[in-house]
């Protein structure tokens, strides 16, 4: 049974008197100057085929309260005749850029008339700005430069859409899927296309994009990517797709999103009926500061930050110590700005490696070193009849697609679209010291009697997921992994 706490929500977006809807909400969140940027599509009505450009608000955050700037019309992110939509923004911590891409489409040829016909009318297009969203670039159409002649066998494609990735390599990653054309003629018709997800990305921080291979072998639209470090060292890169086979799909890659091997149905994570869009955000698993005094070690003379392994996950009733380091901030506060800005050339890791923390007595060798595993939130509507209440779950192992615990629903209603954020915030007393709490922003589509009356804001500490979500369903730990059961999967 799901809790009846609610975080505090602020639309950013609502459908005006005139039908002019907003809709496909994208979220992305900039330590340097802790700005969060809102993104949207500004549509005629709310379907598809009326959409017209693309929206922006800006946000500073100032500990949990954030200051919106009006909305502004991005007049640059356009292509004659053509309209505008699925914005996913993507930030070069190594450069500073930030990255707008979207896809345009003819006049108002809706998608579902590429599908069928097969003509393919979309661009992949892209915007940059190097003052964190103040300007930006004129639009560039990369389509020719990198799809090239394989447009051919899509009958179209989209991004996202919500936010990209970059790895630690300083690749960066853009979710994308395309409906591919699998037979071309069948009694002079089209005959068959099916989505698969996929992903764009770049080695030279966007002078050069390149596409990577399909998830093969289950139907997939609509995705994220996150960026999964292992406790053994490894890491993977997860997908995780809007499917219309009841339930969302994952695939994980070996090689940074260049090959996904085979998607597997998530049937802890239920999609209403023609599936609906989903976020996904990694970040580090919390770390508990454990006193030398109270680890059974050989009496050393320091601390050290461990990591909260899954099975700790149900003595999450409540947390006397607040899990040093995601305690819960204090309603209200402000703070300025933080400038956690990389020097030119570094990349401030989210993923990063702890090491102890000791006092310069202390011997001379070497701190512990461990690796973080990451842990994904995820966002969407939870009913599989409709689009409605929409929740978040956890999941502290993301290769194992029945680690999702159930969800908590942050808003009770009619929901669809939505694109998470993870923000470190800085907490005082934190241990070890300079600790941080970790926080979340989600930006989802909701209504009264419909989901696309606003796009909201929320905002919610790691602190209060674990007390939300029911922990009767919360991961098992490792080492009790049940064997996968093979599951048949019929597409109507």
């Amino acid at each position: 049974m799901g809790s009846r706490h609610f975080p505090a929500r602020t639309v950013l977006f609502e459908r005006e008197s005139s039908g002019v809807t907003y809709r496909v909400p994208a979220l992305l969140y900039l330590p340097c100057g802790a700005k969060l940027l809102a993104f949207a599509e500004e549509r005629l009505s709310a379907d598809d085929a009326h959409a017209n450009l693309l929206v922006l608000r800006r946000g500073s955050v100032y500990g949990t309260f954030v200051e919106w700037e009006d909305m502004r019309v991005l007049e640059t992110a356009t292509l004659q005749h053509h309209r505008s939509m699925n914005p996913c923004p993507l930030y070069d911590e190594f450069t500073g850029t930030l990255f707008l891409f979207f896809i345009t489409v003819l006049g108002r040829t809706p998608e579902a008339y590429q599908i069928v016909t097969g003509q393919n009318v979309t661009r992949l297009c892209c915007v940059t700005s190097a003052d964190q969203g103040l300007s930006w670039s004129t639009a560039t159409d990369l389509t020719q430069q990198v799809i090239g002649a394989t447009i051919k066998d899509w009958a179209t494609f989209a991004l996202g859409p919500g936010h990209g990735i970059q790895l630690r390599s300083g690749r960066l990653l853009v979710p994308a899927y395309s409906y591919h054309i699998d037979c071309k003629q069948c009694f002079g018709q089209l005959c068959k296309t099916t989505p698969h997800s996929f992903a764009f990305y770049s080695d030279d921080h966007g002078r050069a994009w390149r596409f990577g291979e399909f998830i093969p072998n289950l139907q997939s639209g609509e995705c994220q990517l996150v960026s999964v470090d292992e406790e053994d060292g490894s890491n993977v890169l997860y997908c995780n797709a809007r499917s219309p086979l009841g339930f969302r799909v994952q695939a994980l890659s070996t090689d940074d999103g260049a090959v996904f091997h085979g998607g597997q149905l998530v049937q802890r994570l239920v999609e209403p009926p023609h599936g609906c869009h989903g976020s996904v955000i990694g970040f580090p698993a919390p770390l508990v500061y454990v006193p030398a005094a109270s680890r059974d070690t050989g009496a050393p003379s320091r601390g050290s930050a461990c990591p909260l392994l899954p099975g700790a996950l149900r003595g999450f009733g409540r947390s006397p110590t607040q899990q040093a380091g995601d305690a819960e901030l204090p309603a209200g506060s402000r703070r300025e700005p933080r400038e956690r800005c990389a020097a030119p050339g570094q990349r401030g890791d989210a993923h990063s490696v702890a090491s102890a923390r000791g006092d310069s007595a202390a011997s001379p060798s070497p701190a512990p070193f461990f690796q973080a595993p990451t842990w994904i939130l995820y966002s969407h509507p939870t009913s599989p009849m409709s689009r409605v209440n929409m929740g978040v779950h956890l999941s502290t192992f993301p290769r194992d697609a029945e680690s999702w615990t159930e969800p908590w629903v942050i808003y009770e209603g009619p929901s669809a679209y939505s694109d998470l954020a993870c923000l470190q915030l800085p907490q005082r007393d934190a241990a070890p010291a300079g600790g941080t709490a970790t926080a979340f922003a989600c930006l989802y589509e909701n209504g009264v009697r419909s989901p696309y009356e606003q796009i909201s804001f929320s905002m919610f500490t790691l602190h209060d997921v674990l007390q939300n979500i029911p922990l009767t369903a919360a991961a098992r730990p490792r080492g009790k992994r049940k064997r996968k059961r093979r599951r048949s999967c019929f597409v109507s």
